[in-house]
């Protein structure tokens, strides 16, 4: 499977990069709340010490001086989102995780609709919500993330 993973990731765009990264913290907090239900917590702990992973690896990359307003609003995202997964596992509560869940998802499905390039994701589209208004707003260098979030990284 990580050679799978690995192959994949090896011709992607940067977008479908960022798109990679939100797929697996979205995988991250639903495991994060399965352990919850059966009262692991050190997997609940190890879920969501990787979600934060990837969250603070997007806000790293946050180019502020080229992407403005969109920028700072990911990064505002990414803020808020940090809090909430902090949030939901000191309270122990799986609707709290979901709520996470949809946000992400959320903003998410945005980023994938640049990638496919479809009417509803051109820059037009995605200047209306939390996602960057310009390709050029593209958090992190290619390579960089490869290597950082390759497919060794990514086993839940």
């Amino acid at each position: 499977m990580s050679s799978y993973r690995e192959h994949a990731l090896e011709g992607a765009s940067a977008v479908d990069l960022v798109v990679a990264l939100y797929d697996g913290m979205i995988r991250f907090l639903h495991s994060a709340a399965d352990a919850l239900d059966h009262g692991d917590t050190e997997g609940r702990r190890v879920a969501v010490k990787r979600a934060l992973d990837i969250i603070i690896h997007l806000q790293a990359r946050l180019r502020m001086d080229v992407g403005g307003s969109p920028a700072r609003t990911l990064s505002e995202f990414y803020a808020s989102i940090f809090a909430q997964i902090l949030q939901a596992s000191q309270a122990a509560s799986r609707a709290k995780f979901e709520h996470a869940i949809d946000c992400v998802r959320n903003v998410r499905d945005a980023w994938k609709q640049v990638a496919s390039g479809s009417p509803e994701g051109d820059v037009e589209a995605a200047s209306k919500g939390p996602v960057a208004q310009r390709a050029s707003l593209i958090p992190f260098d290619q390579e960089e993330s490869r290597e950082e979030f390759g497919p060794a990284h990514w086993t839940a």
